[in-house]
């Protein structure tokens, strides 16, 4: 029998267009032109000229040769350059991959070369390392140089600079969304569970979507201010970059996130919002009295990573600031979960209700599933607050797959399901609380360290037999690394030159703060036992 509300009643121009997060900037360049899309210190910018900077960025690209399914990538802090790449290089069917500004030229040359990168957009004082990059690729990209006003200079690499691109560029150039919401919108890479990056690609639905759901859990209402200090590399800066343009709100950017710079923003900007790590909560708590500032409005502040301790959570609401605990991956556009604030907990003690706060929580309204499952046939848990299993997800919110790595594709999506390698608890109440990371991944100022990275770097030393890295607790960063090593026989080396050691192989973010002498638990097969080495670093 034919379905009536099938019949003849098919998808046409006008009735469908595949999502994209490229509307808004649109719509917002339309209804509001006059309105500060962007501060930038002494820089105001509207959205009319921002959505003109944007298609002129656009029009640039596609003339000398960028276009559909073409990697731009970004190497920059939080600057409006940076922003107006989130819009212009999808106008052209592009793919975005900003890059981790702390990242080491190695692994930037890597991603480079992955991605296949046809053109680079790099910050002059980020010259030293994305040259060092560069000599490190076979590929020779078009390479921009952004000049910004605000940061100190440096050497130019590339044959122009980002405002000789622009004024090259048609301000009304016919952008087109892209035929499929599928298509990929940008590349972000994530250390994962092993010192080798994976490619997460995102595609223009999730990437709407996404920017949706933040918009709902944290109840932005139109003309939030916004204040840059999540960098935009991390996960496209959790999809905020659209999310701001939704709302049209206003972006006040920030080069490095400093104490002052925030309580400046916060008094002189009128900022309503920002994310960031504990980290930027300690900051903004342990602000000396020459940095801080007075500020009036209500502020929200979304935090991931490790859950804040009470004392902190406490004492970020005394500065007038309220705070959203979320939870999510790379591969999930950033948050997908959140503590959901009820009501009913407003009169529980303050420890009671800072646990409730903690918790890593409840689905986005449009992460379509969450589960705390068995690892291996993802049966879910009781939901006792006591059983513990892998944290899964499913739903648009979920990326596309890992860029030229099909097994960790599939992997990741077996079952159906998103394995994020977390493991933790469900409440009776059906809130997730994440309890461990299966695959050791330490979590230092919000961003992923990969201890298997570390330990290698280790095993590079010429003193070192054998060696394990975890994670231990830090007042400011969350987690840090802690490496117990095994010295070879007749060797003699202090903790500092291993240390220095690392700092020769590694980003200065990713080597330990701790180094431990002595035999390695073990069990029978030789497996390093690290919930006891977890246990001693806690201990120190």
């Amino acid at each position: 029998m034919t379905n009536p509300y099938e019949q003849d009643l098919g998808q046409c121009a006008a009735n469908y267009a595949p999502l994209t997060p490229l509307s808004f900037v649109a719509r917002s360049a339309t209804i509001y032109p006059d309105h500060v899309a962007i501060v930038h210190r002494a820089r105001r910018q509207t959205w009319a000229e921002t959505y003109a900077r944007c298609r002129r960025l656009a029009s640039a690209l596609a003339a000398r040769g960028i276009g559909p399914g073409d990697g731009v990538a970004v190497l920059a802090p939080n600057i409006p350059e940076l922003y107006e790449a989130h819009f212009g290089v999808p106008m052209i069917g592009a793919v975005l991959n900003a890059i981790n500004t702390r990242l080491d030229a190695k692994t930037i040359a890597f991603i480079l070369e992955h991605g296949e990168a046809k053109a680079v957009l790099t910050d002059t004082e980020l010259a030293p390392v994305m040259a060092e990059a560069l000599a490190l690729t076979t590929a020779r990209p078009l390479v921009i140089d952004i000049d910004d006003d605000q940061g100190p200079g440096g050497k130019r690499l590339g044959d122009l600079d980002y405002e000789e691109l622009l004024a090259s560029g048609d301000p009304d150039f016919a952008w087109q969304p892209p035929q499929d919401e599928w298509q990929a919108i940008s590349l972000n890479y994530t250390s994962g569970t092993t010192g080798d990056p994976k490619g997460v690609v995102y595609h223009h639905r999730g990437a709407m979507l996404a920017a949706i759901g933040n918009i709902m859990v944290w109840e932005m209402t139109h003309h939030p201010v916004y204040l840059w200090t999540l960098p935009m590399f991390h996960c496209n800066g959790w999809c905020f970059p659209w999310g701001v343009a939704a709302v049209a709100g206003t972006n006040v950017c920030l080069r490095k996130v400093e104490a002052g710079a925030i309580y400046q923003a916060l008094a002189d900007d009128g900022v309503t919002h920002l994310c960031g790590a504990p980290i930027v909560m300690q900051m903004i708590i342990d602000a000396t009295e020459e940095e801080r500032r007075p500020f009036t409005q209500k502020v929200e502040m979304m935090t991931a990573a490790a859950p804040p301790p009470p004392s902190v959570l406490a004492r970020i609401a005394a500065q007038g600031i309220r705070v959203t605990h979320v939870y999510g991956l790379t591969e999930t556009y950033g948050p997908a979960v959140v503590s959901a604030w009820q009501d009913r907990w407003d009169n529980l003690p303050e420890e009671e209700r800072a646990a409730k706060q903690a918790r890593q929580g409840v689905t986005y309204p449009l992460l379509d599933g969450l589960r705390v499952g068995d690892a291996e046939t993802l049966r879910p848990v009781a939901p006792d607050g006591t059983e513990m299993g892998e944290v899964f997800m499913r739903g648009n919110m979920v990326m596309k797959g890992y860029l030229k790595n099909p097994s960790a594709t599939q992997a990741a999506f077996a079952g159906g399901w998103f394995h994020s390698g977390d493991l933790g608890v469900q409440h009776t109440d059906r809130y997730v609380e994440l309890k461990d990371r299966s695959k050791d991944i330490i979590i230092s100022g919000g961003e992923n360290i990969s201890s298997i990275e570390v330990e290698g770097a280790l095993y590079r030393h010429p003193a070192v037999a054998r060696v394990a890295v975890v994670a231990k607790s830090d007042e400011k960063w969350g987690e840090t690394p802690c490496a117990f090593v095994e010295l070879r026989p007749g060797t003699t080396v202090s903790e500092a030159d291993l240390i220095g050691h690392c700092r020769q192989e590694l980003a200065h973010y990713k080597c330990p703060r701790h180094v431990v002498f002595g035999a390695l638990p073990s069990t029978s097969t030789g497996k390093v036992q690290k919930f006891i080495l977890r246990k001693q670093a806690e201990a120190l």
